[in-house]
């Protein structure tokens, strides 16, 4: 426990709390598709400033897609995947540079209110028809990259992308996988040459991958078909909770 609590830099109750925030927020995105992130933002916010939890979610994130990655590359529209993973990688220096210029404490309150934003919006199905355009592709995928560098939510704000277009479900599905992949390379380009990922981001990331990477398996392994349209509402409003009560603890630490 030593070694890796002085490698990660953390102390040993938050270094045990990553540990089950990462098999936790593994196993939700094996049985219910998504959330990684999010859940790892809503629980372990108050914990560490989100600009230090977002390059570690580099890892968590790009070990589980490759796990869950599935076919479907034939079926992808590439140019909106290219669309997307373009415009995402411009957006997220902008994010990461404004999260480095916030105070710790206002990163935080930032990153729970859009999660809790984004969360709501999906949970009531709002449909936003200018995401559906093709200017509305692009700021899509600025936007995406923003609130990445904000609060790792990319992918939450993608999902209203999806929302909006209403693409077939093979279509969308290969298209985000290539999203998925590209936007993690020139994401990873992005970290370093800001200077978010350093040594301890990685080793955090390399770690955490660990249960992250049990929580997927024991996720998928729980996946049961006939129950999947109740996992996404619930998961949202599991995620909405854990994010108020994260500002509900900084308002009274302040």
């Amino acid at each position: 426990m030593t070694w890796a609590t002085q490698l990660t830099n953390l102390s040993p109750g938050i270094f045990v709390a990553m540990l089950l925030i990462a098999f936790a927020a593994g196993a939700i995105r094996g049985f219910a598709g998504f959330a990684l992130s999010a859940f790892v933002m809503a629980c372990a916010a108050t914990l560490i400033a989100p600009i230090e939890l977002i390059p570690m979610l580099w890892f968590l994130e790009m070990s589980a897609s490759l796990i869950l990655m599935k076919g479907g590359w034939q079926d992808a529209n590439r140019s909106i995947a290219i669309g997307l993973f373009v415009t995402s990688a411009i957006g997220l220096p902008a994010g990461l540079l404004l999260n480095l210029a916030l105070p710790v404490t206002a990163s935080k309150i930032i990153a729970l209110c859009l999660l809790i934003t984004l969360a709501a919006l999906q949970l009531a199905k709002i449909r936003l028809p200018f995401l559906a355009t093709k200017p509305g592709l692009y700021a899509s995928g600025f936007s995406a990259g923003v609130v990445t560098g904000l609060a790792g939510l990319g992918g939450m704000f993608i999902a209203l992308y999806v929302l909006a277009r209403q693409m077939p479900a093979r279509e969308m599905r290969g298209s985000l996988n290539i999203y998925m992949l590209g936007g993690g390379a020139l994401g990873l380009i992005t970290h370093l040459l800001i200077g978010t990922m350093d040594q301890t981001a990685a080793t955090r990331g390399l770690l955490f991958m660990l249960p992250c990477i049990a929580g997927v398996f024991l996720g998928k392994a729980l996946f049961t078909p006939k129950y999947e349209p109740y996992y996404k509402p619930l998961c949202l409003t599991l995620l909405i909770g854990l994010a108020a009560l994260g500002l509900l603890r900084l308002s009274l630490q302040g």
